[in-house]
C-alpha cells in the first residue's frame, strides 16, 4: 500500500499539474491541512530536480500566503473559525499558550517554529490571535518557510539520485521517520 501510494504521489508530482497543486497543499497546510507540505514538495524536487529554486520559491510563497489566511483567522475569526480548527487537532491550550508566547517573544516564535516539523498553522493562528504585527510576521514567515523548503531543494538538487533510491528501497522507514518527526514537533508544542 505504501508503494503505491509513493509511486501515485511521484506521478503526481511529475504532472503538468504539479505545480497549482503545490500551491494549493502549501496554502493549506499553513492554515488548516493537517499533513506537510513536504510530502508533495519532496517528490517533485525529486522528480525535476532541475526546477528544485523555482519550486522552492513557490512553495515559500504559496506557505507565506497560507500562513496570512491563518493569522486572519487567529486575528478575526479565532472564535468562530480558528478554535475550532484547534479543537479538530486537540491543541487549544497550545495555541493559548503560543498566543502568550508571541507576546513574549514575537519574531523568534515564528523563526524557531517556522524550521520544525512543528504545525506551521499552529503558529499562523496564534500570531492572529496576539494580533501579532503583520509585516515582522510577514518577513519572518518568508524568512524561515523560505529557509526550510531552500534548503530541502539545494540537498534534493544536490543528492538526488541517491536520496531517491533510499526512499524507495526503504519507504516504510522514511514514513516512520517523517511520522516521528511530526510526532516530536507536537510534543515540543505540549511542553512550550
Amino acid at each position: 500500500m505504501l508503494t503505491l501510494l509513493y509511486t501515485r504521489i511521484t506521478e503526481l508530482a511529475a504532472s503538468p499539474r504539479a505545480v497549482w497543486w503545490l500551491i494549493v497543499v502549501a496554502m493549506a497546510e499553513a492554515s488548516v491541512f493537517p499533513l506537510p507540505v513536504d510530502l508533495m514538495l519532496v517528490p517533485m524536487l525529486l522528480a525535476n530536480r532541475e526546477r528544485a529554486w523555482f519550486l522552492a520559491f513557490v512553495c515559500t510563497l504559496a506557505s507565506v500566503g497560507g500562513g496570512l489566511i491563518g493569522w486572519i483567522l487567529g486575528a478575526f475569526l479565532m472564535e468562530h473559525v480558528g478554535m475550532p480548527i484547534a479543537h479538530f487537532y486537540h491543541a487549544d491550550q497550545r495555541i493559548l499558550n503560543l498566543e502568550a508566547m508571541f507576546r513574549h517573544y514575537g519574531v523568534w516564535i515564528i523563526l524557531a517554529k517556522g524550521l520544525t516539523p512543528l504545525p506551521y498553522k499552529f503558529v499562523t493562528l496564534a500570531a492572529g490571535a496576539a494580533h501579532f504585527s503583520l509585516l515582522p510576521f510577514i518577513a519572518a514567515s518568508i524568512v524561515t518557510r523560505g529557509a526550510r523548503f531552500f534548503l530541502e531543494a539545494a540537498l534534493l538538487r544536490t543528492f538526488g539520485e541517491p536520496i531517491r533510491n533510499f526512499i524507495e528501497k526503504r519507504l516504510a522507514l522514511v514514513l516512520m521517520a517523517a511520522l516521528l518527526l511530526i510526532a516530536l514537533g507536537i510534543a515540543l508544542i505540549e511542553f512550550l
